[in-house]
């Protein structure tokens, strides 16, 4: 739409709070916001000089545009969140999340079950959650396990079906897991005040608990009764010890909401921190991704707005770093300055500047980076820790492969640039070597490369990895040699598990850091010249390619060659064997079908 169109109707627009939809010719929806005074906001999209190149795309699409007045500021925002949940257009912020959270479900049925679920179901249960951390999920759960006995059976514990004596208890009852309600030894009222207690432990909030359980502990060493005491009181030392595990902040805070945010260009990160009775509960970082020009506010505030929905929050307390305007007058935004707050909104950015660190370092290990920066400076640090003369632009990884001993090839995949170069890809059937022989194929498959290359005047790679150690290494070596490429590019060796790099010549190896992005970058090539080389030695055995010498034997099928493979390796090995040896292993008839193909001559 032109500012000359839109000045036709600019009279139109209403001056109230609301929300504006913008459509395409197509009719699709392709932005909504929200604004107090929907004249000013929207002729703004049209008055103004538009900075942003998605900004003027979206003002070049607009075909008509709608409005919906509301009473509230407030309002307003809810709708728009509605609506952008709704249609996802094209053009709001994209929140980046798309990961099934665990829920901890109380089941709607009489004495109810408590347990892990990722099914958000509409049957009357209460979902707690979502919990960003399945592992923190099963400490709760084994921890309610240890200090509140529940029932974990599927038994419909209707109090008809408990009169009629229609269960008995089981081994969970015996072992003091469960307090036996299937016979009636436990009613409905006491089963529901352990239910409220475990509300009470996932909220944060142990003090209730730790008080009945004391007063219990109390009544039973005044019965004189000891050894119960006792098992209280070890309920009380573990309750304890979970509180003293969780991250506690201050028991004076009470029930808050952390935000931080850090924006870089048209993407932006924002860590939450869910704070319950002192205690952090969740922690959760989120990228977003800005489709046209937003201010860091506007991302922050539509990021709150969806975290504090997804993770259920009704704190009244917002603290964040700077001024926002949250459109909930009931909420309180607190930008603190020191103090406990101010170390919780700390706490907070540090998380999101290790997220965006870590992002950034998965992507450029994933070999995604959006940059050529990016991806070179993980070459530049390979290059020095290797000290290779140039910066290793083009790599080149070997692998052998073979199926029970059987079957061998050769594999090689080419990376440039920190990317894999897939139409350099290579894979070898081995033709010169006889038997499973690692050191020969690898010779042979280095010679056939590099001869290749020199013949098509190729350019050579900067650094070549042989995955294998000193073996395979020497190999390789002894192709190079006779290619006189000595000196003309590096190879090392790559000591399988224990990740250790050798040079051809030296006794001592070089083991680089295990967290860093040189190790993980080298590790990344190596699993991919894996994958390559298995996935074409499968291919090339469900194609049929490798033929079995032992099914050519009249009277022997593929079971019983299969079975001498395995436990011989190769056919070379079992041209070996004595008629005796044969018939140990697939009896006599067999044996000496295999002894004479291979001796009768």
């Amino acid at each position: 739409m032109t500012s000359e169109a839109f000045q036709q109707i600019a009279h139109s627009i209403p001056s109230n709070p609301g929300i504006y939809k913008y459509f395409d010719v197509e009719g699709i929806l392709i932005y909504v916001g929200k604004a107090k005074h929907l004249r000013k906001r929207v002729s703004s999209y049209f008055n103004k000089t538009v900075n942003s190149f998605k900004t003027y795309e979206l003002v070049q699409r607009i075909e008509r545009i709608e409005f919906t007045i509301v009473d509230t500021e407030q309002d307003a925002f809810l709708l728009e969140n509605s609506l952008i949940k709704q249609f996802q257009p094209k053009y709001n912020i994209m929140l980046k999340d798309d990961k099934t959270y665990p829920y901890i479900v109380i089941k709607k049925e009489p004495f109810s079950r408590v347990f892990l679920t990722r099914r958000k179901l509409k049957d009357g249960s209460e979902y707690i959650g979502p919990f960003t951390n399945v592992w923190r999920v099963r400490e709760i759960l084994d921890f309610i396990k240890e200090t509140i006995p529940l029932r974990t059976c599927k038994l419909n514990l209707t109090k008809n079906n408990i009169q009629q004596g229609k269960f008995k208890v089981c081994l969970e009852y015996h072992l003091g897991n469960c307090k036996g309600p299937c016979e009636g030894l436990q009613n409905e009222e006491d089963y529901a005040a352990s239910i409220q207690q475990i509300r009470q432990i996932v909220k944060g909030n142990l003090t209730p608990l730790l008080q009945s359980l004391k007063a219990e502990m109390q009544n039973f060493a005044a019965l004189m009764e000891f050894e119960k005491a006792e098992l209280i009181r070890q309920k009380i030392i573990g309750l304890e010890d979970y509180q003293s595990k969780s991250v506690i902040v201050s028991t004076h805070l009470g029930s808050l909401d952390v935000f931080s945010i850090l924006k870089e260009h048209e993407t932006a990160y924002v860590n939450y921190l869910m704070v319950e009775n002192g205690t952090i509960i969740h922690t959760h970082t989120v990228e977003l991704q800005a489709q046209i020009e937003e201010s860091e506010e506007d991302v922050l505030v539509f990021a709150i707005a969806n975290l504090r929905e997804k993770f259920h929050s009704l704190s009244k307390e917002i603290i964040v770093s700077s001024t926002i305007e949250f459109p909930d007058n009931s909420v309180n935004i607190i930008i603190p300055k020191a103090g406990d707050k101010k170390k919780l909104l700390d706490l907070s950015e540090k998380n999101v500047n290790y997220f965006k660190d870590e992002l950034r370092k998965k992507k450029i290990l994933q070999l995604e980076g959006h940059t050529d920066l990016d991806r070179q400076h993980v070459l530049f640090q390979l290059q020095e820790d290797l000290f290779l003369p140039e910066l290793p632009l083009h790599i080149e990884c070997f692998d052998n492969s073979n199926f029970q001993g059987s079957y061998p090839v050769s594999a090689e995949v080419c990376f440039k640039d920190g990317v894999p170069s897939k139409k350099d890809y290579r894979h070898f059937n081995v033709k010169t070597v006889e038997g499973i022989n690692d050191f020969a194929s690898m010779k042979e498959a280095v010679y056939r490369r590099y001869s290749r290359l020199l013949k098509e005047e190729q350019p050579l790679p900067q650094l070549v990895i042989i995955d294998g150690g000193k073996g395979q290494l020497s190999s390789a070596m002894e192709a190079i040699q006779e290619l006189n490429l000595q000196g003309k590019m590096v190879v090392v060796g790559l000591a399988k598990n224990i990740e250790e790099i050798f040079f051809p010549g030296d006794s001592e190896s070089i083991k680089l850091s295990y967290d860093s992005e040189s190790l993980k970058l080298v590790r990344r090539i190596r699993d991919e010249v894996h994958r390559f080389g298995i996935t074409f030695h499968r291919n090339k055995r469900s194609k049929g390619t490798f033929k079995n010498e032992l099914v050519e034997i009249p009277g022997i099928g593929k079971t019983t060659a299969e079975q001498l493979l395995k436990r011989f390796r190769s056919v070379a090995q079992i041209k070996q064997l004595t008629e005796r040896e044969l018939t140990a292993e697939i009896g006599g008839s067999r044996a000496a079908m295999v002894w004479k193909y291979f001796h009768e001559n």
